[in-house]
């Protein structure tokens, strides 16, 4: 837990100095480097799980991670401080975690065999979401370049620019190395002790690996809320929620098909109306923000998921 804290305020300290040094908008560092340095566990999590054989965990951690970013981690958020979110993250990039939810969940449905009660993601599915993610960051670029017509004011926060470029660059490296270490840690003997108390694997990967492979999105999106980084705090989990499933099962799916029982679509069908929920929030919110009644919405809303998932087994 103290790596994880102290991984997220450099990852934050050495991404916004970063992202005002060179002129790049601070949303663009959070959907990229931040919330794909903060979504390591969940790839290697779910990389090894799939070689493994344990597809479930594989799954289940993807889908799990999601539900936990948008509903704990900006609920938490929004309870601290008032999140204003951005015009293009409100039209562009929470509608496109939106899509790849839904994506992720039609192929479920459609792979479904209702002998077997599996359903099956291969190679196909994976390239297809590789391609998706390619196109992803294509966008960003796009969206870079644009921003460069624009000033940028750098001055409105002196302490980033003060500081030499290979120094933010470090505290950047050094900030993802301790998130990684650190949900490690958690989530492994988290998984130990569920599997010591005979939970099932769907279970753990929905819970405890989706919860501990997220924690450096919790105190990544907690600390940037706090230190008035909303750019940061809100991209971090729309930019991972994207970056989970595109490239992480992507890749997963395209070095070894994973197939999970078919259970998990229902939690497919949770994660997309969840991404609908943060739109729809974003939307009707005040000025496009979230604040603590959205906040307490997405708190109760994962306790009564939660309570789901507990009685399920």
């Amino acid at each position: 837990m103290a790596m994880l804290l102290l991984g997220s305020d450099w990852l934050i300290r050495g991404g916004s100095g970063i992202a005002r040094k060179f002129h790049i908008p601070v949303i663009v560092i959070g959907l990229t480097i931040v919330s794909m340095g903060t979504s390591l566990p969940e790839l290697l999590v779910s990389l090894f799980a799939a070689l493994k054989g344990n597809s479930d965990i594989a799954m289940g951690n993807v889908v799990g991670s999601n539900i936990v970013n948008i509903l704990l981690i900006l609920g938490l958020s929004a309870i601290i401080r008032r999140l204003t979110v951005q015009k293009n993250t409100t039209y562009a990039e929470i509608p496109i975690t939106l899509g790849t939810a839904l994506l992720l969940t039609l192929m479920g449905v459609m792979s479904a065999d209702s002998v077997s009660q599996t359903s099956r993601m291969g190679r196909v599915h994976g390239i297809i979401l590789l391609v998706l993610f390619g196109l992803f960051l294509y966008y960003l670029v796009w969206m870079t370049r644009k921003s460069r017509n624009h000033e940028v004011d750098i001055e409105s926060t002196p302490e980033y620019p003060s500081k030499p470029p290979m120094l933010l660059v470090g505290m950047l490296v050094a900030g993802i190395a301790f998130l990684a270490w650190g949900a490690d840690l958690c989530v492994n003997n988290a998984v130990k002790i569920a599997v010591s108390l005979d939970a099932s694997e769907t279970l753990i990967g929905l819970t405890l690996v989706a919860a501990g492979t997220s924690l450096p999105e919790l105190f990544t999106s907690v600390v940037a809320t706090i230190r008035k980084e909303n750019d940061i705090a809100i991209g971090n989990i729309v930019g991972s929620n994207i970056f989970n499933i595109l490239f992480i099962l992507g890749t997963s799916t395209s070095i070894h098909p994973i197939r999970f029982s078919v259970v998990m679509i229902s939690d497919m069908w949770v994660m997309s109306a969840t991404s609908l929920l943060l739109f729809v929030l974003v939307f009707l919110g005040k000025k496009h923000s979230l604040g603590r009644l959205e906040g307490l919405i997405f708190l109760l809303t994962y306790a009564a998921y939660l309570y789901f998932l507990i009685q399920r087994g």
